[in-house]
């Protein structure tokens, strides 16, 4: 499906059609072609002006579209988003030399229209410079101090997982959509370091948050929402940037609301988490007469919001897809929990317990693999003139490292399109490592909670399924699943309903 298609699908397709309809008048009227400015840049489809290679991409998955892309000009390619010249890096070898081997020169973060509006430069997600380096640095010292990769961070999980087991038996069997009780489930981990404490499933506030912050995340990869990235001043007026924004301002002052109780309650010998850390942190420049800090409230306030949405959705997503993936294979979920009854028996599942389960852990690489959550991974851009495999990119340039062309290229993988555990296993059947298992991306800006997710994802997925064999709802056929994503910034899977049958 072109974009065209999809324009025309979306809430406000009459509207974005004009805005096509005036591009291409100014197409007409314009004397000649973009160039390039410089022979040796990367080659890609000619593009037309203004426009750029935007007829030629599908929307509602772009990353489809510059995967073929770079079947015809290469692994380092150009492409007009509009009139933004960007170059995309396609495969395993060229990702990793990329951020891993150049990390400096392609380790500048690229921005976003719509995080222009909201974010500005604060944080950890978004931010450049020395504000993203004393955050990063902060918030990874923090997250550690609070049980990040330790025995207390696994207690708190497993506690949750408690909690989630408890509402799937809620169900008794029946058909039900997973989606918020593990968002709530997940969001209370992040939310326990972040905040320092969870909360009850139906906290009002709570719900709230995570409820809304999935909502933003799925409108931020609409199709109508990269129109307003690539066209910002002809497409303020579109509705799903609207409703981003009034999302955004309500999660914002629901957490501004919660960091002031914190605040109050505030005792500097005695940390909650992180939000403790950093107002202490406050306090201790302000008694010292420092008036040169990044340690303010919009860095603050964003940094906390980037922990919550991105320690929420990505694991929960790639939980929902595990789940799923275990209905659509059965005989794969028999050999799961086959080894879980044989290694843990009824206790309950331990950190340590991951090298006995090398089956259960190779299900768990592969879905994140398969499940390809995030599939372009976030923009980054060049922080000087750089000559990369050959070719001239310039300083300032928009890099998208092409995760999905990693985590599938044919190069690398045995079956990439396929749900293949024994990708991570060895004649053997033990556990093996695949370097181009890059989920998490690479380099300086690798996700900062990357050993939070990996033992999350192990404890909740083998604790579910050491409690529960989930089958389809009755009437559906396990083949009749539909595994095909829905359009959002993330990949998440299609809304469905499964069955959760208690086995303990």
């Amino acid at each position: 499906m072109g974009v065209l298609d999809s324009i025309l699908q979306s809430s406000s397709s009459t509207s974005l059609l004009g805005v096509l309809v005036v591009l291409l008048i100014v197409y007409l009227i314009s004397s000649s072609f973009l160039s390039q400015e410089n022979k040796n840049e990367p080659p890609g489809p000619r593009p037309l002006p203004l426009l750029g290679n935007l007829l030629q991409l599908d929307l509602k998955r772009p990353y489809n579209t510059l995967t073929e892309m770079s079947k015809k000009y290469g692994p380092v390619f150009t492409v007009y988003l509009g009139p933004k010249k960007v170059v995309v890096l396609a495969g395993y070898k060229t990702v990793k030399e990329a951020l891993v081997n150049q990390a400096d020169e392609f380790g500048e973060r690229d921005s976003l229209a719509i995080v222009n509006d909201t974010y500005s430069e604060h944080g950890v997600l978004w931010s450049n410079g020395e504000s993203w380096k004393e955050m990063r640095r902060f918030t990874l010292t923090n997250l550690r101090d609070y049980g990040m990769g330790k025995k207390a961070c696994e207690d708190k999980i497993i506690e949750e997982c408690q909690y989630l087991i408890e509402v799937f038996k809620e169900f008794k069997g029946q058909a039900f959509d997973t989606t918020q009780p593990i968002n709530y489930a997940v969001s209370n981990i992040i939310c326990s370091m972040v905040y320092g404490s969870r909360f009850e499933y139906d906290d009002p506030q709570f719900t709230s948050m995570v409820d809304r912050t999935t909502r933003r995340i799925q409108l931020a990869g609409s199709p109508s929402m990269q129109l307003y990235n690539l066209f910002p001043r002809m497409t303020k007026w579109i509705s799903d940037r609207k409703e981003y924004l009034k999302i955004f301002d309500l999660i914002a002052k629901e957490n501004l609301a919660l960091l002031n109780r914190l605040k109050e309650t505030l005792n500097p010998q005695m940390c909650r988490g992180l939000v403790d850390a950093f107002m202490v942190k406050q306090q201790q420049l302000e008694e010292s007469g420092s008036t040169n800090s990044h340690f303010h409230n919009d860095n603050l306030v964003i940094t906390v919001l980037n922990l919550f949405g991105a320690g929420t959705e990505t694991t929960s997503t790639t939980l929902r897809w595990g789940l799923m993936l275990m209905v659509k294979y059965p005989k794969i979920q028999d050999q799961v929990q086959e080894e879980i009854s044989r290694v843990i028996g009824t206790r309950q599942v331990q950190v340590e317990d991951r090298k006995n389960l090398p089956f259960t852990d190779a299900v768990i690489h592969e879905t994140q693999r398969l499940a390809n959550i995030v599939p372009m991974a976030l923009p980054h851009k060049t922080s000087e003139d750089v000559t990369f495999q050959g070719y001239f990119i310039k300083k300032g340039t928009t890099v998208y490292p092409l995760l999905t062309s990693v985590l599938y290229d044919e190069s690398e993988w045995e079956k990439p399109y396929s749900f293949n555990p024994a990708h991570f296993l060895d004649k053997d059947g033990k556990f093996v490592k695949r370097d181009a298992f890059m989920p998490f991306s690479a380099g300086r800006r690798i996700c900062l909670g990357e050993s939070l997710a990996r033992m999350e994802l192990f404890l909740f997925f083998t604790s579910i399924l050491q409690h529960f064999r989930f089958t389809p709802p009755p009437g559906v056929k396990e083949e009749d699943l539909d595994l095909t994503p829905q359009v959002g910034f993330t990949l998440s899977p299609s809304l469905h309903k499964i069955c959760a049958v208690c086995r303990m």
